[in-house]
């Protein structure tokens, strides 16, 4: 049976619990390390780096619908037509 331990985080030096409860989550889920930092500092990290990704870069193109200038996440390969978000939704209903 697991027991509670007392881990040091990496980020701030504080103590802090590693329970028995978080030590079984860890195990089940496979995971071979214990956590370098406590939760306040773990929220933290997760704040600032956003959760995810970085910020998608946007290129400018003519939307092949109406011909405004728009932005698109992606880098269009000129094989297939873009729209802005208007004339995307409008396509995608006509299709249904």
């Amino acid at each position: 049976m697991m027991e509670d331990k007392t881990l040091v985080c990496r980020e701030c030096g504080a103590e802090f619990a590693f329970t028995a409860s978080e030590q079984q989550f860890y195990a089940d889920k496979g995971f071979q390390n214990e956590p370098g930092r406590c939760p306040a500092c773990r929220a933290a990290r997760r704040q600032n780096n956003g959760g995810s990704r970085g910020e998608r870069q946007m290129y400018e193109v003519i939307c092949d619908g109406c011909g405004q200038p728009t932005q698109v996440p992606f880098q269009p390969r000129g094989d297939r037509p873009v729209y802005c978000r208007n004339c995307f939704d409008s396509q995608r209903q006509s299709r249904f």
